[in-house]
């Protein structure tokens, strides 16, 4: 089979709404790679969420950020970041509007000294709706690296996420930093848990767009995996399109192939379908 260049978002696709690999997805991707195809993970993390239990499974490389920083074999290929005062000027309005928030830099995750307490009714709320338990997820066990006395202005930022009392939220802050992307994550239909602000004209599709010029790979050999609203400009970029049996009725709707759960080893069955493995 012609090589192709696989994209994987993370979370709800390559491990399950609580961070698990399952151990059929590891294998998918590593028989994969044994077969000559290449895998890179695309997901809204930024590097310092991509914990050594997701690197050691092999990967070629991954673009993160939702598209603001693009790595191959270890060297950077992009790299986009909020400036300086950007930043600044995003954390003193979210203070002021007593918003819990963290920033996501390559070198960690860096929380507002209430993020701990703030956040933990929408993980809660995050993990009943995305795992279907009784909610016991704690802010510790969504982010166990997450760093709660750095310095808050910074100019590593690839995006900030912040804790939503209502969708006034976001749209307040999107009027209010037209110079910036902003989004919503972690909601079911139209119900959003947490805002993000991030580098404008950035997308999962750009990025892939830059890391085949890299390459020097052709777009028809791509093949992108997400479940999420966010994951589909790249479902519609890459030749083919897998939307996960978890994911949301939009993109599911437009992709070419939906398979299984990701915790029903939805990869790894994609995987065969497709003649990967």
């Amino acid at each position: 089979m012609h090589t192709k260049i696989i994209f994987l978002d993370v979370d709800g696709t390559l491990v399950d709404y609580q961070g698990r690999l399952p151990d059929s997805a590891r294998l998918a991707v590593r028989q994969a790679r044994a077969n000559g195809h290449r895998v890179y993970i695309c997901t809204g993390r930024s590097r310092a969420e991509i914990y050594p239990f997701l690197w050691e499974i092999g990967l070629d490389g991954m673009i993160g950020g939702n598209g603001s920083y693009v790595e191959d074999a270890g060297e950077v290929i992009l790299h986009q970041m909020m400036t300086a005062a950007q930043c600044r000027a995003v954390v003193d309005w979210l203070q002021a509007r007593g918003l819990p928030f963290y920033l996501e830099s390559n070198s960690g995750l860096y929380a507002s000294v209430d993020f701990a307490s703030g956040a933990a009714d929408a993980v809660r709320e995050y993990s009943c709706r995305k795992n279907g338990d009784d909610g016991t997820m704690t802010v510790q066990q969504a982010f166990p690296d997450m760093i709660y006395d750095g310095e808050l202005y910074r100019a590593d930022v690839n995006k900030i996420s912040f804790v939503l009392r209502s969708i006034q939220d976001y749209e307040d802050a999107a009027a209010a930093f037209p110079d910036l992307k902003a989004g919503t994550w972690g909601g079911s239909g139209e119900r959003a848990l947490f805002g993000d602000l991030g580098v404008k004209n950035i997308t999962k599709a750009h990025a892939i767009d830059t890391l085949l010029n890299h390459l020097h790979a052709d777009r028809a050999d791509t093949i992108a995996f997400g479940d999420a609203k966010v994951d589909i400009p790249m479902l519609k970029y890459c030749a083919y399109g897998v939307a996960m049996g978890n994911g949301g009725d939009e993109i599911r709707e437009m992709a070419d192939l939906v398979t299984d759960d990701v915790e029903q080893d939805g990869l790894l069955h994609a995987f065969c379908r497709l003649g990967l493995i």
